[in-house]
């Protein structure tokens, strides 16, 4: 099974966030949200950062800011993910140009749609 960290992964059922878990966890993923304040999402255990994950991670799946994944980028490339999503609104070309010079490869697109999912159906 792969791992994925939902960076964040939100408690609100509305929001792309909280659909991403519910996605990936119905795909049989092992689904880690990243969440600065809560304990859990949907019923996995939350971590504040990538880097409290223990074991390996094989991919993220961003639902945050630019601002926001530029920070958090430097962290996924020292837990030694190498495949990124970016999501609509977590995108842009800053960002996937800092994950490629770290050496993680950026994926620009919907990464639930990218599972073989629709966002709709959450």
């Amino acid at each position: 099974m792969r791992t994925v960290a939902v960076v964040g992964a939100s408690t609100h059922r509305e929001k792309y966030g909280n659909k991403a878990v519910r996605a990936f966890a119905r795909r049989g993923f092992v689904v880690v949200p990243i969440h600065p304040t809560a304990d859990a999402v949907e019923g996995h255990r939350a971590y504040r950062s990538v880097l409290d994950v223990p074991g390996r991670i094989d991919m993220a799946t961003f639902y945050v800011p630019p601002a926001v994944g530029i920070q958090v980028i430097e962290e996924v490339a020292a837990k030694g993910i190498a495949e990124v999503w970016l999501n609509p609104g977590s995108e842009s070309d800053e960002l996937a140009a800092r994950a490629r010079s770290l050496g993680v490869e950026p994926v620009v697109a919907c990464s639930i749609l990218g599972i073989g999912e629709s966002p709709s159906a959450f």
